[in-house]
């Protein structure tokens, strides 16, 4: 279990999916997570993918998201990568910030982690702003990086962070 200063990271497990799907089927994150018309079996597989660790976010008790890490094990291209999604309900209280500061601590204190990156849709301006705030940066768009809901292909931004840049 990893604490934040409002945010707890823990495993997320099984009993966990239903909650997370229903997150995810809300407009405001369903529009940039997709995963199909089965949320619940995408969820599930999230967990179920080894090379994937899942970190369910919790606030004052409640499950309110998710934070997702993998690594490029390569030692020449060594880093962590993330994704994030938040209940809508909560956001504007800064439980993303305090929740990737606490997983890239996590990996740079347990793990040697020394960059990360996060590759947001590039008209997610919400997300970038709040991975900003952390530290990230930008490092390039990704055009035409994935397929929409609407069947076109959209950009992506790819943002960096290092493991010196991660305020304390």
């Amino acid at each position: 279990m990893l604490r934040g200063t409002a945010v707890t990271l823990r495993p997320a497990t099984a009993a966990d999916v239903g909650v997370l799907a229903a997150i995810r089927a809300t407009p405001e994150v369903r529009r940039w997570w997709r995963g199909g018309e089965d949320l619940v079996a995408a969820v599930a597989a999230d967990l179920a993918d080894d090379n994937l660790m899942v970190y369910a976010i919790e606030h004052d008790g409640q499950l309110v998201g998710a934070i997702q890490w993998y690594a490029e094990e390569d030692p020449d291209y060594r880093h962590a990568s993330m994704d994030i999604f938040l209940d809508p309900v909560v956001r504007g209280r800064g439980l993303a910030g305090d929740a990737i500061r606490t997983l890239a601590r996590h990996l740079i204190d347990a793990h040697g982690h020394h960059r990360f990156t996060i590759d947001p849709a590039a008209a997610n301006t919400a997300a970038i702003r709040a991975y900003a705030k952390v530290g990230f940066r930008p490092v390039g768009v990704l055009r035409r990086y994935e397929r929409g809901a609407d069947g076109r292909w959209h950009d992506g931004l790819l943002m960096d962070l290092l493991a010196d840049d991660l305020p304390d």
